[in-house]
C-alpha cells in the first residue's frame, strides 16, 4: 500500500490522524512525568533507561504503563 500525502487524505483520515497525534502527545507527557514523580523502587527497571524508551512511538509509553510501574 502506497503512503497517501496529507493532501490525497480525506478530511475524515485528516481528523484521525490528528487526534491519534494529540494522544500520543498526551500519553508520552503523563508517561514521563509519572516516571520522573514515581520513587525508583517502583519502577521496573533502570529509570534512566525508561526515559529514552518513552521516546519509541508508540510502544515506548504502553511498555512504560503496562510493564514498567509496579503497582
Amino acid at each position: 500500500m502506497a503512503k497517501k500525502s496529507w493532501g490525497d487524505m480525506t478530511p475524515m483520515q485528516k481528523n484521525i490522524v490528528v487526534v491519534a497525534g494529540i494522544v500520543e502527545v498526551a500519553v508520552t507527557a503523563w508517561c514521563a512525568r509519572d516516571l520522573k514523580e514515581r520513587p525508583a523502587d517502583l519502577v521496573r527497571g533502570p529509570k534512566l533507561l525508561w526515559g529514552p524508551a518513552l521516546s519509541v512511538q508508540p510502544l515506548g509509553p504502553i511498555a512504560y504503563l503496562v510493564w514498567g510501574r509496579k503497582r
